[in-house]
């Protein structure tokens, strides 16, 4: 299909995009990669009357190291992530996530904060950003700049705090230093497909013990799910199979997954028990 008409404006700077969107009201649009927003648009589910293009805002495409934090721009696309040694090294659940995010094609031409910002339940970066307690930085009018928590930024289905007049400009992610082990566990029917369920695990060991677990939990709500129930179980306990098993068995407390075509409703509260101990025993090293 071919989508509705719309002006187009190719912002310099953060300034420059938070004065469009100011302008131009719930009228306008943020494109980046144009991953999501372009089917959307074809589809005319959408009906931007102004797309604010990204492209060029340089701030927003680097990767940088800081003391406590890994600093991704939300401009950043996903084959940049994944081929980024900071990120590697210092934020490996981000990358264990984005290789599983569709195929090559979108992964060039995706954004990081394009994704998160789309906020489907069903995406792979919501739950290990959810999981890491990650720091979205937004812009808005008057250079003024805002820092939302992961837990409160993803609101409802394919809806986020960020204001109408704010642009997402970076994601801070913690450096959480030695001793961590990570792994992201995907169920999905075919490949490439959006997650039926997916566990984001960051797990400190100490000896044969779990020091403490983060788990997120993609597809089982209108947002991304922390298994706190998992955390707080998993929290002292010994890193084996049995062990892991009993907690992972609280993995679906809390949630409220949907039924659609990827499954029913308690098949999924099943993958997330399945797979919540499967991502903890590997992000164990057991």
């Amino acid at each position: 299909m071919i989508p509705p008409e719309f002006d187009y404006v190719k912002a310099a700077s953060v300034d420059e995009a938070v004065a469009a969107l100011g302008a131009h009201g719930d009228d306008a649009k943020l494109l980046a990669g144009g991953q999501s927003l372009i089917p959307l648009l074809r589809l005319r589910l959408a009906y931007p009357t102004v797309l604010v293009d990204l492209g060029g805002v340089a701030e927003m495409r680097t990767i940088r190291a800081e003391a406590e934090a890994i600093v991704i721009g939300a401009a950043v696309t996903h084959a940049e992530v994944l081929g980024n040694a900071i990120v590697q090294e210092h934020a490996p659940l981000v990358a264990l996530a984005t290789q599983t995010v569709a195929d090559r094609q979108v992964r060039h031409l995706g954004t990081f904060g394009g994704s998160l910002s789309h906020a489907d339940p069903a995406g792979d970066l919501p739950a290990v950003a959810v999981a890491l307690d990650a720091t979205f930085v937004a812009a808005g009018g008057g250079g003024a700049r805002r820092e939302i928590a992961a837990a409160d930024f993803f609101v409802d289905y394919l809806q986020t705090a960020l204001a109408p007049d704010e642009v997402l400009v970076e994601v801070r992610l913690p450096n959480l230093g030695d001793g961590w082990g990570f792994h992201y566990e995907k169920f999905h029917r075919v490949a490439q497909a959006w997650a039926v369920v997916g566990v984001a695990a960051a797990v400190r060991r100490s000896n044969d013990s779990i020091v403490e677990a983060r788990i997120g939990l993609t597809n089982m709500g209108a947002r991304p799910v922390r298994a706190t129930a998992v955390e707080s179980t998993l929290a002292g306990a010994a890193a084996t199979p049995d062990r892991v098993g009993r907690a992972a068995a609280h993995a679906d407390d809390g949630t409220d997954p949907p039924s659609d075509l990827g499954g029913r409703s308690d098949y999924r509260r099943h993958l997330a028990r399945v797979l919540t101990r499967r991502a903890v025993l590997a992000a164990a090293g057991t």
